[in-house]
């Protein structure tokens, strides 16, 4: 059993998908979910959650803090059931093996109930006194998403620079930071791609599909404990990821405007290099092989390229269809979990007045 503000209710035990990730869920609704991924967050993980509770306990607006485990192997999912029984807005989920903070979130959106969703990690260079400021301008209403702005030095400062300097020239988002503690709409969940490490360009795709995004100034402490998870690896991946979300979100829904204009545009230049090679062999009588070579591969590259356009089409279309279809079933999904609940608190209420 967990207990809950409201007393103690029943929890349930899933596991998602057919995976051993375990989750300990609660009915309560909530108008904030703070989801923090953690790996090997052991030493973190009770600082966190005393300087959460003492931020969040106060004030009309209600919190939940979703930790996820990703494949920890050392105590944190041990550490996170001791934490559990000592804070009632704290739920967990634990996944087995790694599987990467979009997951992560992903998965920690899919067990939360509130209306806003919060990044937050668990390694206390963020402390949750900001949370509150986060997410004030969406429930005010002002803002679809807020991020935070690092107040403070770092080690990776200048590979953050240079990636938020090329993330504004190529995606012209208002925002100096994108990579940073954040708040959502849970709505922008349903527009996110469930693609690996994807979260780094939540705001990019949030302000693509017309959400409105702001930003405010956090401070950046050095870490408490632990040691970072960032390598020079993730440069070149962070880079192939920004292309990735650029080709994505300039032709992901019409694929032909790439391949197909790009497909025409070699196929025309073979057509033009024909022409002037059969009057060049009319007029003057003279044949050049490298031109006849130059044709042959423009036609057959501009033709398969704009095949391929076609077909980019047709897998756009069902893409189009499974989002919809996904989207409709997480609704039906929270609509269950919400019955569910219902059903629950009336049994509750039943037992409660039998006694």
């Amino acid at each position: 059993m967990v207990a809950t503000g409201r007393g103690i209710s029943l929890a349930t035990e899933v596991v998602p998908r057919g995976r051993h990730d375990r989750a300990v869920t609660a009915p309560e609704s909530v108008d904030v979910s703070v989801l923090v991924p953690a790996k090997n967050e052991a030493e973190n993980l009770p600082l966190f959650m005393e300087l959460a509770e003492t931020a969040l306990s106060h004030g009309p607006v209600t919190y939940e803090i979703i930790v996820i485990d990703d494949g920890s192997d050392d105590e944190s999912w041990s550490v996170l059931q001791t934490l559990m029984e000592q804070y009632p807005r704290l739920r967990a989920i634990r996944h087995r093996a790694q599987r990467g903070i979009a997951d992560a979130l992903r998965n920690g959106y899919l067990q939360s109930r509130g209306k806003v969703l919060v990044f937050y990690p668990a390694d206390l260079q963020f402390r949750p006194e900001d949370i509150p400021r986060l997410v004030a301008p969406i429930l005010e209403g002002n803002s679809d998403m807020v991020t935070g702005f690092k107040q403070g030095k770092y080690d990776k400062a200048l590979v953050s620079g240079i990636y938020n300097r090329l993330s504004r020239s190529l995606f012209n988002v208002p925002v100096k930071d994108l990579n940073s503690v954040k708040a959502y709409r849970r709505e922008i969940m349903d527009v996110l791609p469930v693609r690996p490490d994807w979260h780094r360009y939540m705001i990019v795709v949030a302000a693509a599909e017309g959400f409105t995004v702001s930003e405010i100034p956090v401070p950046l402490y050095p870490r408490h404990a632990g040691r970072s998870k960032f390598g020079i690896g993730r440069i070149p991946i962070g880079a192939l990821d920004m292309l990735s979300v650029w080709f994505e979100l300039k032709f992901g829904r019409k694929p032909l405007l790439f391949f197909g204009l790009l497909g025409a545009a070699l196929f025309l230049l073979g057509f033009l290099t024909g022409l002037v090679a059969i009057v060049w062999r009319v007029v003057a009588g003279v044949g050049f092989r490298p031109l006849l070579n130059l044709i042959e591969v423009c036609l057959i590259v501009g033709s398969v390229l704009f095949v391929g356009g076609f077909l980019g089409e047709m897998v756009a279309v069902q893409r189009a269809e499974m989002r919809e279809m996904r989207r409709r079933a997480e609704e039906e999904m929270r609509e269950m979990r919400r019955r569910l609940d219902q059903l629950r608190s009336d049994a509750e209420d039943g037992n409660q007045a039998e006694d």
